[in-house]
């Protein structure tokens, strides 16, 4: 059972659900009991409750007729996974083509430089300063960038460096 219900002192309106002996209003905070509480509706449906609810308060706010242009809260609920704009619709409507996105879509992406020198340090034969940083450099990044990486990455513990090779942790 469900209960639209009113609070004397301070007009809030809420739903309770079943039947208590108390009830507290949730904007003032004041202790009702159940049996004297104005009861607006009282139905076995918690949509039924919520709509008789949301309408008054509509009402009370001046909003009546756009409240009845909207649909039921089961209906409402029912719409909300369905996407209001599919991603095609989204990029065209954000100037970017859709079609080059998708071609792109299947290739790698670019990485950071710091992702490039931990790949160069897992791929390299034998991963020296030398080697890591030719295979950085031959993916654009800087040497001076290299040298840098490699030590802040030695001293934040996710490389180790042992006779001129280093190992990722």
């Amino acid at each position: 059972m469900y209960a639209v219900v009113g609070c004397s002192s301070c007009s809030a309106l809420w739903m309770l659900e079943g039947r208590q002996e108390t009830a507290r209003c949730p904007q003032c905070g004041k202790t009702h009991q159940y049996g004297k509480l104005k009861k607006f509706v009282e139905c076995e449906d918690a949509d039924h409750a919520r709509e008789v609810r949301a309408s008054m308060l509509a009402s009370r706010g001046g909003h009546a007729d756009a409240f009845a242009a909207v649909d039921s809260f089961a209906d409402l609920e029912s719409q909300v996974e369905a996407p209001v704009v599919d991603d095609e619709q989204y990029l065209e409507g954000s100037g970017l083509d859709a079609n080059e996105i998708a071609a792109v879509d299947g290739e790698e992406r670019s990485k950071s430089r710091r992702e490039i020198v931990l790949e160069a340090v897992e791929r390299c034969d034998e991963p020296t300063a030398e080697s890591i940083r030719s295979y950085a450099t031959d993916r654009g990044v800087p040497d001076d960038y290299v040298d840098r990486a490699l030590e802040k990455l030695v001293r934040g513990g996710e490389l180790t460096e042992s006779g001129d090779r280093y190992r990722r942790l």
